[in-house]
């Protein structure tokens, strides 16, 4: 079940892309910027409900309300022989690589054309007694009606599913040096039933979670188990962002700090941090959040735009950074969904903000305490939750986060991501 990457090169980089930027087909250039940065905020909550019931979830449960494409940065990668071009979601919190595919017995409405896997050479379906088929059970996997084909079945707690064929096929993604690299053997999904919420403008989820059908996973050792992405500001000119593998995604050198990276068996998508508490100027607020993960008490998760922190810490990390600002104006969210917003003047001073995990004590910028919201007004970038705890995309902007699988550690590094 392992793809693999050409020896000589040793790593590479691809491009992500927003999806709100002009370049992303999500983009709605009639949505006001207030209007694009709440709808990234309820999409943070989506994903929580999404993480907190996975696909084994009762798809009934009241509380389970998601979005089930609903990731911020987008990846471009083609699938088959020739390679057929597909504008797909990369996600950590998800595991499994998946499109809709032709012929579609019930499939949403879906603007790109379809994957057609009999127009690749390269397309094979997996069988029932393959290992492939076997590390999908987390997804559902099952054996088709005469047992000769794996299946998958996703289902997401707002009753959007996605279930198709198991197979093996080429993935190839767009290097940033322009040279395409070519996956053979990629374990995807063929989804020929998927229903629900999906946006018309997706056309697939490219898994990037801890679990075994994730395109990490996949790569495995030919990328030496390293990832790492550089974030631009969500407010940023250059809408595009960099994630790098192998040799291309090791983080050294000055002002590097590391954290344990800490695994779950029982939910092996996600990637927990242990945050022992968070300073604003002299003031040390303890953290306790999440009883999930183990040791680890929040996710670090590139798909969730703001940090999620139970409600009772999100009181005296607000109260904390209000009463430590100096000047400015306070302002309320035009959108109505954050509590705490300041109108960006040059009379506006921020204290100075850290998260303290284990081992590393990585100091915040403002960009990554605060999201703009328009050109009058910024607002807090964390948001109260008591579900679950999630280290948030805003808070990760401008450093070098770096995965390293065989270490179990994850790094931080002040990095200018505008220019890498």
């Amino acid at each position: 079940m392992s793809a693999f990457v050409d020896a000589q090169s040793g790593g590479f980089s691809i491009n992500l892309v927003h999806r709100d930027s002009e370049g992303s087909p999500f983009y709605n250039p009639k949505e006001t910027p207030a209007r694009r940065v709440g709808n990234a905020g309820r999409r943070s909550i989506g994903r929580v409900h999404r993480f907190s019931s996975r696909s084994i979830s009762d798809p009934s449960d009241p509380d389970a309300q998601l979005t089930a494409n609903n990731g911020e940065y987008l990846v471009n990668i083609s699938l088959g022989t020739p390679p057929f071009p597909i504008v797909a979601i990369a996600d950590t919190g998800s595991d499994i690589i998946w499109t809709q595919c032709k012929p579609c017995t019930d499939c949403y409405k879906q603007v790109a054309p379809l994957f057609d896997p009999k127009s690749s050479s390269s397309y094979r379906t997996v069988s029932c007694s393959s290992n492939a088929c076997n590390s999908l059970q987390s997804e559902g996997s099952s054996c088709s009606s005469d047992g000769s084909v794996c299946e998958y079945q996703v289902s997401y707690g707002d009753q959007s599913h996605t279930q198709g064929d198991v197979a093996a096929e080429t993935l190839t993604l767009e290097s940033k040096t322009g040279n395409p690299v070519a996956l053979p053997k990629t374990v995807i999904g063929c989804g020929h039933d998927n229903a629900g919420t999906f946006s018309p403008k997706g056309s697939g989820i490219v898994g990037l979670g801890g679990g075994p059908a994730s395109l990490v996973s996949q790569l495995g050792s030919s990328i030496g188990g390293k990832f790492s992405y550089c974030m631009v500001p969500y407010a940023a000119a250059k809408p595009t962002s960099t994630m790098n593998f192998g040799t291309n995604a090791v983080v050294s050198g000055n002002g590097v700090l590391s954290t344990p990276l800490i695994s779950d068996p029982s939910q092996p998508t996600f990637y927990f941090l242990q945050l022992e508490a968070v300073s604003v100027g002299s003031k040390k607020i303890a953290f306790q959040g999440s009883s999930i993960g183990g040791s680890g008490n929040i996710i670090i998760d590139s798909g969730t735009t703001l940090t999620l922190v139970p409600t009772d810490f999100f009181s005296q990390l607000s109260d904390a950074v209000e009463t430590q600002v100096s000047g400015g104006t306070k302002t309320s969210d035009p959108e109505g969904f954050f509590s705490l917003c300041y109108v960006p003047d040059s009379s506006l001073k921020l204290p100075p903000v850290t998260a303290h995990f284990k081992g590393a004590d990585v100091v915040l910028t403002s960009d990554n305490i605060f999201i703009q919201v328009n050109d009058k007004v910024v607002c807090l970038a964390f948001y109260a939750n008591d579900q679950l705890s999630i280290y948030g995309n805003v808070a990760q902007q401008n450093f070098l986060i770096g995965y390293d699988l065989p270490k179990q550690t994850l790094s931080f590094k002040p990095t200018d991501c505008t220019n890498t």
